[in-house]
């Protein structure tokens, strides 16, 4: 997922991913918290006029996910 996030996969990476979230409860979850985390930033930094810091916004990630026990 953050593979994702960061560059472009493949289509075949694209669709085992998509298959294990599928499955795997616990990254269906990192999944939708990811997705909501990154809607938020985009939203905040797009209301103040600020460009978009692909590395904060990781370094924010990997706080939050340090915090959520992940």
């Amino acid at each position: 997922m953050e593979k994702r996030n960061d560059q472009t996969i493949s289509a075949r990476e694209s669709r085992k991913l998509s298959l294990h979230i599928a499955i795997c409860k616990w990254c269906k979850a990192y999944n939708k918290k990811l997705q909501l985390l990154d809607k938020i930033f985009k939203k905040t930094l797009t209301e103040k006029n600020a460009e978009i810091n692909e590395a904060e916004i990781q370094d924010f990630k990997n706080k939050m996910i340090e915090k959520l026990n992940f």
